[in-house]
């Protein structure tokens, strides 16, 4: 039987990276509702049904531009059937993570979901000193690998913190549990995975937008600058 390809971010329809966002926004409200975990909807576009690795992210909107985590949980690689992994890490994301408290019904008028589609991990050169060129700040994310450590940072992170190349390594390092420099030990593995985001512009509203991380850069290093 012939394997099913993995969903890319570049293959996705604006219309499909809306339709995860108000999915796993749904599939939390359904939780509450009913204690039970939200089946894919009979209008579920074909392609989501493909296998796809993806994180939700919940945040507490404070205004467009300053948002705060409450919880981010997802797969990094395609294991189950992009629809399904959705709802369940909105579930994770929302009850699961382990570094905030479960989220309140009360909660959910005031806080955003935030749909993050990866594509296939790709392995950077085990060379320490050509990490910093394999990738792009906005374009991919990173994971390290060493033993048992592993940990990931998703493309958005080093855009909203302002990080160069070598800070961003350096930070999923951290991420994994591992020291800074571990990125300079060829022994740690690192992959590259590129990834678009679509989310709600606010609560009140739910407009799903696609985020333009390239742009932001620029217009972050631009306030940074000025």
């Amino acid at each position: 039987m012939a394997r099913i390809e993995q969903v890319r971010p570049e293959e996705l329809r604006f219309e499909e990276g809306a339709f995860l966002v108000r999915l796993a926004r749904r599939a939390v409200e359904y939780y509450f509702e009913t204690g039970k975990k939200l089946e894919p909807p009979e209008d579920t576009p074909e392609r989501l049904w493909r296998p796809g690795a993806a994180f939700v992210t919940i945040q507490v909107f404070r205004s467009y531009e300053v948002r705060e985590l409450r919880g981010c949980i997802g797969y990094v690689e395609a294991v189950k059937p992009l629809v399904e992994a959705v709802i369940d890490v909105a579930l994770q994301s929302a009850f699961e993570d382990p570094r905030f408290p479960p989220l309140r019904r009360e909660e959910l008028p005031m806080v955003t979901f935030e749909v993050s589609v990866l594509g296939p991990l790709e392995e950077l050169p085990r060379d320490p000193e050509s990490r910093p060129r394999s990738f792009e700040i906005g374009r991919h994310g990173l994971v390290a690998r060493r033993g048992w450590f592993q940990g990931l940072l998703l493309p958005e992170v080093p855009v909203e913190y302002l990080w160069d190349e070598e800070t961003f390594l350096a930070e999923t390092c951290v991420k994994a549990g591992m020291e800074p420099s571990c990125w300079l030990d060829p022994e740690t593995e690192f992959y590259r995975f590129s990834g678009r985001i679509w989310r709600e512009r606010d609560p009140e509203t739910r407009v799903i937008e696609e985020r333009d991380l390239r742009e932001e850069l620029r217009r972050r290093l631009g306030v940074a600058q000025g």
